[in-house]
């Protein structure tokens, strides 16, 4: 999403006549592209991080690598890197100014048009950092968010993105310090009036109003959707993992939902439900979601909630690990924070680890750490009979086969114990119909009047 605001050439200005211009991405040194990294070139970056305290080296130098493969999704490319290790940041320019003086002296030597950081930096310091680098400054949270913004594709995607976009740039909004009358001379009209600043602030509030008064629209609608979806016997599972990690081939691989499947960091940013059967002769709803990774940005988990709602309300989360990958555990502690993050820390979790065709070794020792988990391979559909058994075990252990008597003359109660469960064997008798049906605890409660006498596996008075 490109700037929405006009800019005026002011003295200092690299697009004013007379001053030194440079392609930029963001902020007082930005060009006209249409994203906070300009796609009309590629553009030069230089990588900057810093590690703090006694983080762990090879942690941070994870983190660079993986910053590298942001930055060429989001269609620039890294020229060179720059890792300072200090106790604490620095409040002004959170890596010194002479560690910043030493990066625009990099830059400059590189011709680079852009300095992304690896840490997130606050309003005030991506200012200053522009001032002494002469270029843009960017961090890791504004990378993402160029990059969900090329990749959203539903009104719903679309409108998250916006939001977490202006949301981001709100508290940035700055003139280089000038004031931008809207005003003429003339009596009565003297005094500064008001500024373009202020202008900009308002109408960025508004629109934000707007798309969060959307999303609101969009929440109701997903969850009438999920209401209908509660009301059969379907279950719910939400595949879930880092991104790249393999969620979109593998729901391919099972349902052959036809996902865009492509070989680079957030390819899919939109939730995607499918009917499947399970080898048992259940029927559950699979869904696929956005990708998540380290640093996630606060403001793009908020936005995203609309999509997120699907982990939440999930019977089973299946988490797809990249065995493959050079820090699987980081990925999964990565996933587990924002799931933390959005309250469903507590649904029940089965690990898939993908990628066996290119590390077999790994992805069987990983799944050897965790109970029940599989290795596949979402691109040969090795494994996956054993996952989708897996799932069909993990499903129905988080229910209960219960004994039900119900009156003929409560149709209503029979149609509930046919739509939340499923029915393992009914008759009747004078009594009415006598069903054996295999329910979730909500349905238990909800039935728990009509459970035969000695079915002890429900408990008609919980006090």
């Amino acid at each position: 999403m490109g700037d929405d605001f006009p800019k005026e050439p002011v003295e200092g200005d690299p697009e004013a006549p007379g001053e030194a211009s440079h392609r930029g991405a963001f902020g007082e040194f930005g060009g006209a592209g249409s994203g906070l990294i300009d796609r009309a070139f590629r553009e030069r970056i230089v990588l900057a991080g810093v590690a703090l305290g006694r983080e762990d080296p090879d942690e941070v130098d994870a983190s660079m690598d993986e910053l590298a493969r942001l930055v060429d999704t989001a269609g620039a490319d890294p020229v060179a890197r720059v890792l300072q290790h200090r106790d604490a940041p620095d409040i002004a320019t959170y890596v010194g100014s002479g560690k910043a003086t030493e990066i625009r002296d990099l830059s400059e030597h590189h011709d680079a048009d852009t300095v992304v950081f690896d840490n997130e930096l606050t309003p005030a310091q991506q200012g200053n950092l522009e001032t002494i680098l002469k270029r843009s400054a960017l961090d890791r949270t504004a990378v993402i968010l160029d990059i969900f913004a090329q990749n959203a594709s539903s009104l719903a995607g679309r409108t998250q993105v916006e939001l977490a976009q202006l949301r981001y740039r709100l508290p940035r909004l700055r003139r280089s310090g000038r004031t931008f009358s809207q005003q003429a001379g003339g009596i009565g009209t003297r005094g500064p009036g008001e500024t373009q600043l202020e202008v900009d602030r308002r109408r960025i509030m508004r629109r934000i109003r707007k798309l969060e008064r959307d999303l609101v629209g969009v929440r109701q609608n997903r969850a009438t959707q999920s209401k209908r979806r509660r009301r059969t016997s379907n279950r719910s599972v939400a595949i879930v993992g880092y991104t790249n990690a393999g969620k979109s081939t593998l729901l391919n691989r099972m349902t052959d939902a036809g996902v865009l499947v492509e070989d680079r960091l957030f390819a899919t940013l939109d939730a995607t439900t499918r009917r499947l059967e399970l080898p048992g002769g259940e029927a559950v709803f699979m869904t696929d979601t956005v990708g998540f990774v380290r640093k996630l940005p606060h403001q793009l988990v908020e936005a995203f909630r609309t999509t997120l709602d699907v982990v939440v309300d999930a019977d089973l989360l299946v988490h797809v690990v990249d065995s493959s990958a050079p820090d699987p555990f980081g990925d999964i502690d990565a996933v587990r924070g924002v799931l933390r993050e959005i309250g469903a820390e507590e649904v029940p979790e089965l690990y898939a680890f993908n990628k066996a065709d290119a590390d077999p070794v790994a992805a069987t020792r990983l799944a050897a750490r965790e109970e029940d988990a599989v290795a596949v391979s979402a691109m040969t559909g090795e494994g996956i009979e054993d996952l989708l058994v897996a799932i069909g075990r993990r499903l129905r252990a988080s229910t209960r086969v219960v004994s039900l008597v119900v009156p003929f003359d409560r149709g209503d109660a029979l149609a509930m114990a046919h739509r939340e469960g499923e029915v393992l064997d009914e008759s009747s008798d004078e009594r009415g119909w006598r069903l054996r049906v295999r329910l979730d605890e909500g349905s238990v409660g909800r039935l728990a009047e009509f459970a035969e006498e000695g079915d002890g596996s429900i408990v008609l008075d919980s006090k």
